[in-house]
């Protein structure tokens, strides 16, 4: 019997070990942030592999996230959010089946937070950086007005470290991102005004090469932002002179990308049509928009392939790809045109754009 209760005692004792925790110490409840932390605090520093997960929100899809924490080679994970708590703590650490040494999640919403030593410090030794969905104009203000943007970067860049986010979190992935500095815009306001005072477009945060010239958006179809995101691709396009590129994500959808640039694409929608997106601007002479001025309905029709998507309703298994390196090689979707007249978006059968 007391053999069978000190094997008891041990197993209860590694089991809250798992657990996840909450900071605790005697001058925590002063730290500006909050910090929930699973698995080993000793800091496993390894080699990760480069890798970007991008998620339309809604639900995280597990077989993308399991490739994600493979790319971290055993080390430890870092979720970053502005709101929430402790959600993907045992989900990340034990429910997928990958093993990992830690992972943590930091809720940074105030610029003392971003500014702070402990903060920094956990994103240098991080394998794996995971951006939870929430408002992302306080990751592009407060992470980004804060040594925060240079560490996210260097990971990016130097370590050479995976990268993702879901909602908010892909929707700053890309060199061009939209704040919503001043509120949600929708695409009837976009695309009647590409200069409405909710169109506030960026590109000062994140700079992950294979994604540079694009903006990305999140639960597209589902909430019908196809116009809005070809608004504020138009608007770039006039204002940089230069073709312009979209990645979009429906709800239920997740998107894996290499050092190889080759997009993997995961659906696991209840409905079976949610979809990914791969927009570009036409490589025509004369692509920029029509008519794209201030107060003014967008037109942007260079006859009716001013964008030339390429759309595929995505499968559990990640066998659909799309090739980042010539933005024309795909396997598993369709191509589709889409234009804007007089602030009327339209969507037509199309064929992949050669631009070489």
């Amino acid at each position: 019997m007391k053999t069978k209760l000190n094997l008891f005692l041990v197993l209860c004792i590694f089991s809250l070990s798992c657990q996840t925790r909450k900071a605790s110490c005697d001058h925590c409840k002063e730290e500006p942030y909050t910090s929930y932390f699973t698995g080993n605090e000793d800091d496993l520093s390894v080699s990760p592999n480069f890798g970007i997960t991008m998620m339309g929100g809604r639900s995280e899809h597990d077989q993308a996230m399991k490739w994600f924490l493979q790319q971290a080679n055993g080390g430890d994970i870092l979720v970053l959010r502005s709101s929430g708590s402790d959600g993907y703590n045992n989900y990340l650490f034990s429910e997928l089946g990958v093993r990992v040494n830690s992972v943590e999640t930091l809720v940074i919403d105030n610029a003392k937070a971003a500014n702070h030593e402990y903060v920094q410090d956990k994103i240098k030794k991080a394998e794996a950086i995971w951006m939870a969905g929430g408002n992302q104009f306080n990751y592009v203000n407060i992470w980004g007005n804060s040594p925060m943007k240079e560490l996210l970067n260097d990971h990016i860049n130097k370590k050479k470290g995976v990268i993702g986010g879901t909602s908010a979190g892909m929707a700053v992935l890309g060199e061009w991102y939209y704040s919503a500095a001043e509120g949600s815009v929708n695409s009837d306001q976009a695309l009647n005004n590409p200069y409405h005072r909710f169109v506030t477009l960026e590109n000062d945060f994140l700079k992950i090469p294979i994604l540079k010239n694009t903006i990305t958006d999140t639960h597209y179809g589902n909430r019908s932002r196809q116009g809005r995101h070809s608004s504020f691709i138009g608007r770039i396009v006039k204002e940089q002179e230069k073709r312009i590129f979209g990645i979009a994500c429906d709800e239920y959808t997740a998107i894996n990308i290499g050092d190889d640039g080759i997009a993997n694409i995961y659906g696991n929608s209840p409905q079976k049509e949610d979809a990914v997106y791969f927009i570009q601007a036409s490589c025509h002479t004369g692509f920029t928009p029509e008519k794209c001025q201030r107060n003014s309905p967008l037109t942007w029709d260079r006859e009716h392939a001013a964008l030339t998507v390429y759309k595929v309703i995505a499968n559990s298994e990640g066998s659909q790809t799309f090739n980042l390196n010539d933005w024309q090689t795909g396997k598993g979707g369709e191509w589709l045109n889409w234009y804007i007249d007089s602030g009327k978006w339209y969507e037509t059968a199309g064929t992949a754009l050669n631009c070489n």
